[in-house]
């Protein structure tokens, strides 16, 4: 019974050991056998794995087209682009171009705003003479030029009668004294009368002139011209209306000369074309203020216009006084100054190849700031004529315009330089797009130094020479890369005040 009882146990252990052991031969060997039992018990298996890649392929766009990277970039730091969208920011051939190391000449920025030239842009009209205005010939805005009548005055003063009546009487007497002199000549050639007689004549004449040369200069400072003089010589009448006619204006010194009645056209002595443009140029006066009307009576000194000439203008900066040194070495070394204007709907406007005239030798006090004079030479932008001949110019730059001035103060040799519209912000984050294949990937970038048009680019390997960067546009990128990854947009972002 024992023997039984053992025997069957003995065959119990047999079959657990040779269970175990194929269960471990099986496991070792699974990679042999188990695909083929998987094809039995599965046969459409392959089938459906290949209808679901074919499913991932034609999704339609926007939906899991885009939730794999790209080769060389990051799809959250990446953004792709339409023909229209980059048409939209202005991303044309011009703006993506290879980066390139270049120099780059860092400057200050003062505020400025466009004045007139002290002593030299106005030109103020006034009355020589006491009378009435019988004659307007001209109009607030007009341009008119050299030689132009601006007034006619009918002369009421008395003095001015008196002189001329005075100036007209010594030259009936010196005429009547010469005719004495010429008869004295002939009988003393005869041997009728001494020649002390024609002595005493001759000195009488001599008096006579020197009366009549400070009776003529008399007239002048009155307010008559030479040719008025001479018209008094010759007539024999005394001049009853005064005409007064635009001055004409001395390119070199600036010195104010009334011409001749007879001068209508502008002339200069010197045969150089350029100086002949620039006179010309310059020679265009705007009547800015008209005082007087038709029929007003008007003293001597009494202003009747104000004319203005718009061809050379000042910029005037307002620098601090710890500024002064910079700028002092910016005359020294005859850089350049540019000035920045604002042009509505069109962003900035660079004035390029300025020159500072001269530095203010005073500091104001309270703002501890000194003043900072530029050339500005003026151009027409705009002329017109009307039918009856009246003609009206608009000056490009206008007396009271604000700018900002860019004066260089330091130069930095090998630097990657970029415009502004080419970084955006975000934080305390700066970066760059540069275009990769038909996408444009974000870059961090380190700035060196940033103005108003142009920032610096550290190279330290963020991007290359030879990368090509949006450089413009870099504002509504990031937003458009914001948008794409479904976090609220900044309006502020990317966008300096």
């Amino acid at each position: 019974m024992n023997d039984s009882k053992m025997k069957s146990n003995w065959k119990l252990i047999l079959v657990f050991v040779a269970l175990i052991s194929a269960g471990f031969l099986a496991g070792s060997t699974q990679e042999l056998w188990l695909p083929a039992v998987q094809s039995w018990t599965q046969p459409n298996s392959a089938a459906k794995n290949q209808s679901i890649a074919t499913e991932a392929v034609d999704a339609p766009p926007g939906e899991d087209a885009h939730d794999h990277p790209h080769a060389g970039h990051n799809e959250s730091d990446s953004l792709e682009l339409s023909d229209q969208a980059r048409k939209n920011i202005g991303l044309t051939s011009e703006k993506l171009i290879p980066v390139k190391l270049q120099s780059f000449t860092r400057t200050i920025s003062i505020p400025a705003m466009v004045v007139e030239r002290p002593g030299k842009t106005r030109v103020t009209i006034v009355a020589p003479m006491t009378g009435i205005v019988t004659n307007v010939n001209v109009s607030p805005g007009e341009a008119v030029h050299p030689g132009r009548e601006l007034f006619k005055i009918r002369l009421t003063h008395e003095d001015l009668v008196q002189a001329q009546a005075a100036y007209l009487k010594t030259r009936g007497e010196l005429d009547v004294e010469n005719k004495e002199i010429a008869r004295i000549q002939e009988i003393t050639s005869r041997g009728v009368i001494a020649g002390k007689v024609l002595l005493e004549r001759e000195y009488a004449k001599e008096k006579l002139e020197a009366i009549l040369k400070s009776q003529r200069e008399a007239l002048l400072l009155h307010g008559f011209s030479e040719s008025q003089v001479d018209q008094i010589d010759k007539t024999r009448h005394l001049v009853r209306e005064h005409q007064i006619y635009v001055p004409k204006l001395n390119g070199v010194s600036g010195e104010v000369q009334l011409p001749n009645m007879s001068i209508r056209r502008i002339s200069t002595n010197s045969p150089s074309t350029e100086v002949q443009s620039i006179a010309l140029h310059e020679s265009l006066l705007i009547v800015q203020s008209l005082n007087v009307s038709k029929g007003d009576f008007v003293e001597a000194g009494d202003t009747l216009c104000v004319l203005a000439d718009y061809s050379d203008l000042f910029l005037k900066g307002q620098a601090f006084e710890q500024e002064a040194d910079e700028l002092t070495r910016c005359m020294e070394k005859q850089w350049s100054v540019e000035a920045i204007q604002e042009v509505n709907n069109k962003g900035k406007k660079l004035i390029k190849n300025l020159k500072i005239d001269y530095l203010d030798n005073q500091i104001e006090t309270d703002a501890r700031t000194f003043s900072v004079f530029v050339n500005l030479l003026n151009r027409i932008q705009y002329d017109s004529t009307r039918k009856n001949g009246d003609r009206f110019i608009t000056w490009q730059f206008k007396p009271g315009q604000r700018m900002r001035l860019r004066i260089p103060v330091e130069v930095w040799e090998k630097q990657i330089v970029l415009p502004v519209e080419a970084i955006a912000s975000e934080g305390v984050e700066r970066f760059v797009f540069q275009e990769n294949g038909d996408h444009f990937d974000r870059r961090p970038v380190h700035i060196l130094y940033q103005d108003q048009l142009w920032a610096v680019i550290k190279n330290d390997g963020s991007i290359f020479p030879g990368d090509k960067i949006a450089l413009t546009g870099a504002h509504q990128l990031q937003m458009a890369l914001k948008n794409k990854a479904g976090g609220g947009v900044d309006p502020h972002a990317g966008h300096t005040h």
